[in-house]
């Protein structure tokens, strides 16, 4: 059974993924998006990076790649995705996950380690943490800030389908926190099953103790 994290031309997180997955003990398999999903594939990791270029929007060309159709195939049979940075916006340009992902507020790159406040931890994504938490992981984007229509932001609220909101160190969520402008602080959701997600902040790098945080681990063991 293996987890194939599907490598677009552009993606440059697959590595990170495969190494912080091997340490948890996950066979997983980098995957050229025009060869396909291996047979025996147990979950998808769509990794970080520049899709393509991040030409049209970040995740556009990505999200009509063939491999998507044996995708969404895999995960209507319950196979698990999770999408990371570049992969959330894939996941959401594929319709996937709910929302959009586009230029952050401050209108530049960011690559900094950002707090992140658990919302719901009864989800294979977050069951290693408590409601409440605060983790620490980093963000590496130009394109993080997620936008979404009130009304789809309180239906995600009332189904209880945000994973993570910005905060502060301390668990506030507060604006001075948001790193990106994302509406309502939302670094995470969930599709329309607890089986798919997407976050903007990179847990595949807070995963190894050799690098001195491993506060993202917890996300990635859902593919255990």
């Amino acid at each position: 059974m293996t987890v194939a994290i599907v490598q677009f031309g552009g993606s440059n997180c697959d590595r990170d993924a495969e190494r912080a997955l091997d340490h948890l003990g996950v066979d997983a398999e980098i995957v050229w998006h025009e060869d396909g999903l291996p047979d025996d594939v147990s979950g998808v990791m769509l990794p970080g990076g520049f899709s393509y270029g991040d030409y049209l929007r970040a995740g556009a060309i990505a999200a009509n790649s063939p491999v998507m159709a044996e995708i969404r195939d895999a995960v209507e049979s319950g196979v698990p995705l999770l999408g990371v940075c570049n992969g959330a916006q894939v996941g959401c340009e594929s319709g996937l996950t709910p929302g959009a992902f586009t230029t952050n507020r401050s209108a530049r790159f960011q690559c900094e380690p950002v707090h992140l406040r658990v919302e719901n931890a009864d989800t294979p994504w977050t069951e290693a943490y408590d409601e409440g938490e605060v983790v620490e992981v980093p963000i590496a984007h130009g394109e993080g800030r997620f936008e979404i229509t009130d009304e789809k932001l309180t239906e995600l609220e009332t189904e209880d389908r945000i994973l993570f909101r910005y905060c502060d160190e301390d668990g506030n969520v507060t604006d001075a926190a948001n790193p990106n402008g994302s509406k309502g602080n939302v670094a995470g959701i969930l599709g329309e099953t607890e089986d798919v997600a997407v976050m903007m902040p990179h847990p595949e790098r807070a995963s190894l103790p050799d690098i001195g945080n491993t506060d993202g681990q917890g996300v990635l063991a859902a593919f255990e």
